[in-house]
């Protein structure tokens, strides 16, 4: 029995190392790309061991340091504050869907369900958001179009306070003189960090990933996001290419490293989450083991 669970452990051992490794190749492989020689690049593909380094890409995106640093910043804000209204938000709103007693559930739920099916499309939208509530060129323009709110993470918290959060201590807390502000911050939200530490994690991608907004709503340089920032020097890359192919604007000589800049784009877009991920996972992990104690 003991041989059975010790071969049960180690092929589950390796699977996992398999599986790690599978996520982890792509990423090297990007990273040693970003880090390429363009002609190598063009010539033999993308490869671990390239015949020729070049910093070229990297180069290229940190001409105007300053402006990813700012982009950086903006960012950081944009995901911190936005990811706090969204998980805000959402638990004001599943909470009491929770609650079978609340009136007019079946409403307000149907009204939930229904953002998920249809929307007004872009361009009602980019006419309310920009006319009416005039957020473009603000701050508001990467936090509020989109994801305020969602209602898929408000149904996932619903279905948490409603399948795991005990009932009886609810009611006990209400015996106490607890109202239902006190009940849900003292009692409901401790018991529920696991599903808050998910969706707190997911939104904040979100956030961060965002550049559509950007895209759409700003266009004032001083207030690009990293993502934003990073998918206009894209843009303008690719105009130098066109150009030059209709053109033969640039000499022959020199290559411009397009594909070198669209790898060195993604890891500058995604190295600061890898670098945080890990110091927030161990509160995403004690918020499961809590959960499951308190189950």
């Amino acid at each position: 029995m003991v041989e059975n669970n010790k071969g049960f452990q180690i092929g589950c051992n390796v699977i996992l190392m398999l599986l790690s490794i599978f996520c982890l190749v792509p990423f090297i492989l990007l990273i040693v790309s970003s880090m390429t020689d363009e002609i190598t690049l063009i010539r033999y593909g993308y490869g671990f061991f390239p015949k020729k380094f070049s910093f070229d890409a990297y180069k290229y995106l940190l001409l105007d340091s300053t402006s990813l640093l700012r982009g950086y910043a903006i960012s950081a804000g944009v995901t911190l504050v936005g990811t706090f209204i969204n998980v805000t938000i959402s638990v004001l709103f599943a909470y009491p869907l929770s609650k079978k007693e609340l009136p007019g559930r079946q409403f307000f739920s149907f009204f939930l369900f229904f953002t998920m099916l249809f929307n007004g499309g872009l361009v009602p939208s980019y006419i309310m958001w920009t006319q009416v509530f005039h957020i473009k060129n603000t701050w508001a323009a990467y936090i509020v179009p989109g994801m305020l709110m969602s209602a898929f993470y408000v149904i996932m918290m619903r279905t948490y306070f409603a399948s795991t959060i005990p009932e009886a201590v609810v009611e006990a807390a209400r015996i106490d003189g607890a109202n239902e502000l006190v009940i849900l911050v003292k009692v409901v939200l401790p018991m529920s960090i696991p599903i808050l530490a998910t969706i707190t994690l997911l939104v904040g991608l979100s956030y961060w990933n965002d550049w559509k907004n950007g895209l759409y709503y700003i266009n004032r340089d001083t207030l690009f996001s990293i993502q934003t920032l990073l998918n206009r020097m894209l843009m303008d890359v690719q105009f130098l290419l066109s150009n030059a192919q209709s053109q033969s604007a640039i000499n022959q000589d020199i290559v411009l490293p397009a594909t070198g800049i669209k790898m060195a784009i993604a890891v500058l877009g995604a190295v600061p989450i890898l670098l945080i991920y890990p110091f927030f996972q161990k509160y995403f992990v004690k918020g499961i083991m809590i959960g499951a104690v308190k189950g």
